[in-house]
């Protein structure tokens, strides 16, 4: 073999191995490492919980740890800071809620994140419905007498939040923009305050979930007279939906937590992982324990979850431009 020969066929070989090298990294099973789940909520609260049932199952189905990394406070930008360095290899996760993704764009004039260029939506991994909450004297009965009495009152029927630019607050803005009302809002420090401000009628109503609300609820000291939702809740299947209202159809308000990764994971990665989120969300221990939590799960793929957050960014931008909420 002559020595030009030789060149070419370790050329080849090289060129040969290089692409065998390339295909088997490709091919490489995810994951390889643990994968650590960067998280905005506080240790021992419920999207917390809710989010470690999430880990345990994942880690048993990979083989791998996933380690829950609680980065609370500062509105989530404390999360998104120690996430900045992430690799979009999918070992490295975010855990964020819809009001970091689709209000807090609208609420903050320096949003330190874009979320729609900085982070490859996953899967949700639960829902919270709202429910439409009124002291347990109140004459109220239904979402349609608080409209009616909001259109009455001229801006002093009074409703509650846990504080300014809150779901509970943002979601009275939607009604009073749908129903072309005015309310009085009232925002308190801490739930426990609002829910029995509701109770003793010092305002008139509020939003509250199952599980900020349903403890005074449960105690006879507030009620429940319907929920924010095109369907009726599977905590309360007795109470209507906001569909069911003669005014309000299309009221809708809740909260939402997913799992993001860093913009540009590869596909197949990005579908596996929400693949396998999607397998261990059906099985019925999770759900039990979700239910007790007073979550649901929620189920989108990656696209419809990316179309989802878009609909939703665009749905709140007018409400809280024309309400000049500003939280910074």
């Amino acid at each position: 073999m002559t020595l030009q020969k030789i060149k070419t066929a370790a050329r080849t070989f090289l060129v040969v191995a290089g692409g065998a090298l390339a295909m088997s990294t490709l091919a490489a099973p995810f994951p390889g490492k643990p994968v650590r789940v960067i998280t905005a909520s506080s240790a021992g609260s419920g999207p917390d919980a809710a989010m470690r049932v999430l880990a345990e199952k994942l880690s048993a189905k990979w083989g791998q740890p996933v380690i829950v990394d609680n980065r609370p406070g500062g509105n989530g930008f404390i999360a998104v800071s120690a996430f900045r360095q992430a690799t979009p290899d999918g070992h490295e996760l975010i855990n964020l809620d819809s009001s970091h993704i689709t209000t807090h764009p609208h609420t903050f004039s320096r949003l330190p994140y874009d979320p729609q260029k900085d982070f490859a939506p996953i899967r949700p991994i639960l829902l919270t419905d709202f429910f439409v909450v009124v002291g347990k004297d109140s004459p109220y009965k239904s979402l349609d007498d608080i409209v009616a009495a909001a259109k009455a009152s001229k801006g002093q029927l009074t409703y509650g939040s846990w504080f300014n630019g809150s779901p509970g607050h943002l979601g009275g803005l939607r009604l009073q923009a749908q129903q072309g009302v005015d309310m009085l809002h009232v925002p308190f420090k801490e739930m426990p305050q609002l829910y029995s401000a509701v109770a003793t009628q010092e305002v008139q109503w509020a939003l509250g979930s199952l599980a900020s609300a349903g403890p005074l609820e449960k105690a006879g000291k507030v009620r429940f007279i319907g929920v924010a939702a095109p369907q009726r809740s599977p905590f309360f299947p007795d109470l209507p939906s906001s569909s069911e209202s003669a005014v309000a159809k299309g009221y809708e308000v809740n909260a939402w937590v997913g799992l993001f990764a860093p913009k540009g994971p590869p596909k197949e990665v990005r579908e596996k992982i929400a693949a396998d989120i999607k397998d261990v969300m059906a099985q019925p221990d999770l759900v039990d324990r979700y239910r007790n939590l007073g979550y649901v799960p929620m189920h989108l793929t990656p696209d419809g979850f990316e179309a989802r957050i878009a609909t939703e960014i665009k749905a709140w931008s007018k409400i809280i431009s024309d309400a000049r909420i500003r939280l910074d």
